[in-house]
């Protein structure tokens, strides 16, 4: 069993609060994930972020393949971490564990996703030229998109 790891830091030049307040809140999920993804929350998102929380998406990752993504939000410390885990979806495991520290000038949001994927050995043959790549691109995409939401960190 191969279990992968994306790890993942950005500095931006906002309070603690500003990026818990930002990233806490499931309902934003869909404006830093690229649109040609189509992704819009079914379900959980009504209520700020707490332990338990299910919320339920539907995504197309690859190939214009709608696929529904549920996940839990299994651990909440207020204004520095959360952790969401997949109960249903593309992947065989998916812990993403999101952490936001007070630096000087901004803060430091970090992402560490431990995942697995699907099909034994197929899906490790294909993870290195479709998966990570698009994991790659998604996070990519996200830093790009929280810079021109609350600018550069200098």
């Amino acid at each position: 069993m191969k279990i992968y790891t994306l790890h993942k830091k950005q500095n931006l030049p906002i309070s603690v609060e500003q990026a818990w307040e930002f990233l806490s809140s499931p309902k934003n999920l869909k404006t830093i994930t690229p649109d040609y993804m189509s992704f819009d929350i079914l379900s959980g998102a009504d209520r700020p972020m707490y332990p338990g929380q299910i919320i339920q998406y539907i995504v197309t990752p690859v190939l214009g393949i709608k696929t529904k993504w549920v996940t839990e939000i299994t651990h909440v410390k207020d204004k520095e971490y959360f952790v969401d885990e997949q109960r249903f979806g593309p992947y065989a495991l998916w812990h993403h564990k999101h952490f936001i520290k007070e630096i000087d000038g901004g803060v430091e949001m970090e992402d560490i996703i431990d995942y697995k994927v699907p099909m034994g050995i197929l899906g490790q043959m294909v993870h290195p030229i479709l998966v990570r790549p698009k994991l790659e691109e998604i996070f990519a995409y996200r830093q790009k998109k929280l810079i021109e939401l609350f600018g550069e960190y200098k």
